[in-house]
């Protein structure tokens, strides 16, 4: 971490998070619990500035239907496959019942799926995210206080 502070004009709490962001699962797991043992502050700082796919019910409803647009139904299943009940709900709130129910028959019919299959679904579905925000299609709100209006 003090390194990277010294080498670059960038945090190096944001750059480590855009580094754990490309890892799988598993590896994000034992990368943050290994950080956590020696730095809780740095890990702590670090998992504030992730994204990852339970963020992703952060979304505004247009911005979620853009990125339902996007994705492929087979991965978009993929995906939901390994999530929680709340993830899924929120997911399906943002579809017709029709597209929600075909989705879910979709999910019943894949069977049992591996974890590093999902995990990678849910990574891909991340990317797209960053991608149509970082095109300027979608706002990824970071924290509840990006989500504040005024008049």
């Amino acid at each position: 971490m003090s390194t990277l502070s010294h080498t670059k004009r960038r945090d190096s709490h944001e750059q480590m998070a855009e580094i754990f962001n490309s890892f799988d699962r598993q590896t994000e797991a034992r990368f943050i619990t290994s950080l956590e043992e020696n730095s809780r502050e740095d890990a702590e700082r670090i998992k504030a500035l992730m994204f990852t796919f339970e963020d992703l019910t952060r979304l505004e409803a247009s911005a979620m239907q853009t990125l339902l647009q996007r994705m492929d139904k087979r991965e978009l299943a993929l995906s939901l496959k390994g999530a929680n009940e709340t993830i899924k709900d929120f997911f399906f709130s943002n579809m017709s019942a029709r597209s929600a129910k075909l989705l879910r028959d979709d999910m019943e019919t894949m069977g049992a799926v591996r974890l590093k299959d999902v995990d990678e679904a849910q990574g891909r579905m991340v990317s797209t995210a960053k991608d149509l925000a970082a095109k300027g299609e979608i706002i990824i709100l970071k924290t509840k206080s990006d989500d504040q209006m005024v008049a």
